[in-house]
């Protein structure tokens, strides 16, 4: 039988396995005996062999019996994170930095009563150290567990080393500095849930599993129970330790998901894809931003999702129960993916749903940006958007209804209300004859402006009823948003014209008597504007509701495969006016896989007599992908065979050209020659002093083009190169094509350019190997 050393040092599992005799617990009891014989069925079948053989632990003490014992050291634990998916468990390890500032912070909280919070994870996650637990910051999470981690084992199936608990690797620790500081090995260590870890040498430590009662039909024990190798220390085990995260924030995006709660083919959160985002656009600040790392110049871009689907999909709207009683029982997991995804698209033209959707995006945006202030005092950086899919969409449409500086009424900033009310909480609840809750407000620092801020949510934790708690609400909308407060609030834009002054006035109040079904689903903070495009040709038949004011100036709107220009176009706008941009946002791009069965152009809707090819987004290595290469070359060859049969002509008609003038047929004037156009080629190839590139070409062929205001006068389509793989069947990858954002460096190195193009920080392209 072959045999072979294990993982790092150790025995293979099989190796180490207890021996088949009668009384397998024999082994345990004497432990000494057993590795010191060495005579177990895999020796005496095993070839011999000149060197001595790893498949016993004597072999170990052998090879190290010359080595002088090392003193102890206390070994240095590394806190690791929980992370459970499906049935699965795996254990993560903090960067080295949160790591010593949550040991810090465990060895400053011995003995005393209270619990410490140590930020991590960028300030996204905080560990309550006492607890052990870690609790998201920005988003709804269930909190995992947090452990101080020394000991580590892997078992025969296993991919990757697990931590133990505590308890047990401090069992396990005393122990092995006994048998250091004394150099006595071969050292058995019992728990009370039948596991037993043997302490061979240094560098074998195994544990043994409880070998329970065998019937004459299962296998042998020593198949049933392989040991675990067991490890000490994070140094000695294969883990990959992330870096940890530079603390100066320079910008925050917010993205958007679009239908459905899963973002991509591996049907994954918003918060995970978010967390892929965030971890390609930190590799990419090292490599293409280093030298501005260096100077102090970059920090990172955070990046927060948006999560509205869970609001209307979730108990206080009751769509879904509505939606499955009427649902046909045939093809359930079908019918069950439709409710649950494609409807968001129905749901979005419903004024009623429309209006939770935009609330919740909104109000969700202005809370992360509240949230993040709090947390990033010293933060005095910009903002930018990003929307997938209908998430796009749902930002065009926000943003497109948000109040310029001058449309600002003088004092009040965008996101706050209107200072209408100057009562006291105890005066307000008393006009609410809700006198009895005074004291439960008062308990958790409430005052009458701070009320006003609170949710639905936030007065139902504190055991406020529903009808108290819709009076509270109802109240401080009317009185904190007056009519002085509202431009044009959920007027009604016609259809296919332009909206007039006359008819905005006159429609102002059309929505003031919304039923209570509606305003149920109405944002206490939201501040509505008008449906307006003035600059548009035609109306475009948006649904007429109640449009919230972000507490924030966007710099950039990012749109990853978006509908929006088929939206416009069903909505029955046919061009955009090119002195038209955002009131609040001067930036925006609309990003693009090729075989996005979802996407659709923006440019067209503003230059539409030129054929315009959108911008293709480099590859984040600083070139082509090699079939797009390819394909380049091959034009290139076209058009310098083409330049060649060019230049013999001319060469031709020159020597033709010696002959007498007398010879050669008058030509009238207003006729085209071939001396004329053979002479314009020369003077081409002349200028160029090489012959005419695919580059140059275009640039004669296509003049300048404005496209206009909504990017400050740049491109606004910008497409993703497609892999190898993707151009052999485009319909086979169209799912995924709509879906790959999420991954795509491409997309990440584009938004990062842009943030930092707009700080002054140059872009440098690392040099491929």
């Amino acid at each position: 039988m072959s045999v072979s050393r294990g993982e790092e040092g150790g025995l293979s599992q099989a190796e180490a396995a207890p021996n088949n005799n009668n009384n397998p617990q024999d082994l345990f009891e004497s432990p000494s005996q057993a590795v010191a014989t060495g005579t177990t069925q895999e020796d005496q079948v095993s070839p011999a062999v000149d060197e001595a053989s790893p498949s016993s632990t004597s072999s170990f003490e052998m090879l190290d019996m010359n080595s002088v014992p090392a003193p102890y050291q206390e070994v240095q634990p590394h806190w690791f994170f929980c992370r459970r998916a499906d049935d699965s468990t795996s254990w993560l390890p903090f960067s080295r930095g949160d790591s010593d500032r949550l040991e810090n912070a465990c060895n400053s909280v011995q003995g005393q009563e209270g619990d410490l919070v140590v930020a991590v994870d960028g300030e996204r996650y905080d560990v309550h150290v006492k607890e052990r637990k870690r609790y998201a910051v920005y988003w709804e999470q269930a909190p995992t567990e947090v452990r101080r981690c020394t000991w580590f084992y892997k078992g025969d199936k296993d991919t990757r080393f697990m931590p133990y608990p505590e308890d047990f690797s401090q069992r396990l620790e005393e122990a092995y500095m006994i048998a250091v500081t004394l150099d006595e090995w071969k050292r058995k260590l019992d728990f009370p849930t039948g596991e037993t870890v043997m302490l061979h040498n240094p560098k074998l430590i195994m544990q043994y599993q409880p070998i329970g009662l065998q019937d004459e039909w299962a296998t042998s024990p020593s198949e049933q129970t392989r040991p675990r190798t067991v490890k000490r220390g994070v140094e000695s085990i294969s883990v990959e330790i992330p870096d940890e995260e530079p603390e100066k924030v320079d910008h925050l995006v917010f993205m958007v998901h679009g239908i459905g709660p899963a973002c991509d083919l591996r049907f994954r959160s918003i918060i995970q894809c978010v967390n892929d985002f965030r971890s390609a656009s930190l590799s990419l600040l090292a490599s293409h931003y280093k030298r501005g790392q260096q100077d102090g110049q970059v920090g990172r871009v955070e990046f927060l999702p948006v999560n509205w689907h869970s609001a209307l999909h979730g108990d206080a709207t009751g769509v879904d129960e509505d939606i499955q009683r009427i649902t046909l029982p045939s093809i359930s997991r079908l019918r069950h993916f439709t409710n649950d995804t494609l409807l968001d698209l129905f749901f979005y033209n419903s004024p009623t749903y429309c209006q939770t959707i935009v609330d919740t995006v909104a109000s969700e945006i202005n809370r992360l940006h509240s949230l993040f202030k709090r947390r990033h005092p010293e933060f005095h950086g910009t903002f930018s958007v990003v929307g997938h899919s209908l998430g796009s969409l749902i930002l065009f449409d926000l943003l497109t209804n948000q109040r310029n500086e001058s449309e600002t009424r003088e004092g009040v900033q965008p996101g706050e209300p209107c200072p209408a009310n100057c009562d006291t909480l105890e005066q307000t609840l008393t006009r609410l004859g809700l006198q009895q809750y005074l004291e439960t407000l008062r308990a958790e620092n409430l005052d009458s402006e701070s009320l006003a801020l609170c949710h639905d949510s936030d007065l139902k934790e504190l055991g406020i009823p529903l009808g108290p708690r819709k009076k509270i609400l109802n109240y401080f909308r009317r009185r904190m948003f007056p009519e002085g407060c509202r431009t044009g609030a959920g007027r009604q834009v016609p259809e296919l014209q332009v909206p007039s002054q006359e008819t905005t006035d006159n429609n102002t109040d059309q929505t003031s008597g919304l039923s209570a079904q509606q305003s149920q689903f109405h944002r206490t903070q939201s501040v509505t504007s008008a449906v307006d495009y003035e600059y548009f040709n035609v109306g475009i038949g948006q649904v007429s509701i109640n449009y919230p004011q972000l507490a924030f100036h966007p710099q950039t709107f990012f749109a990853f495969g978006s509908p929006i220009g088929m939206f416009l176009t069903v909505r029955g706008l046919k061009h955009i006016d090119p002195n038209y941009s955002f009131p609040t946002c001067k930036s925006f791009y609309n990003i693009y896989h090729p075989y996005d069965p979802v996407a659709y152009r923006i440019e067209p809707m503003i230059v539409s007599d030129v054929d315009l090819e959108p911008m293709l987004i480099p590859h984040h290595k600083g070139r082509k992908r090699m079939h797009l290469e390819l394909k380049d070359s091959l034009t290139r060859m076209g058009m310098d065979l083409k330049n060649n049969v060019l230049g013999s002509l001319r060469t031709a008609w020159q020597s033709f050209a010696r002959m007498p003038v007398a010879a050669l047929p008058p030509v009238e004037e207003g006729e085209n020659s071939i001396e004329k156009n053979l002479q314009e080629a020369h003077d081409v190839c002349e200028e160029a002093e090489s012959p005419v590139s695919t580059e140059q070409m275009e640039q004669l062929e296509q003049p300048e083009i404005k496209m206009g205001m909504l990017n400050e006068g740049r491109r606004i389509d910008y497409v993703l190169q497609e892999k190898p793989i993707e151009s052999f069947n485009e319909y086979l990858f169209a799912i995924q094509s709509h879906l790959c954002y999420w991954e795509s460096e491409d997309t990440a190195l584009l938004l990062l350019k842009e943030i930092y193009d707009k700080l002054g920080v140059p872009f440098e392209q690392p040099q491929q190997s």
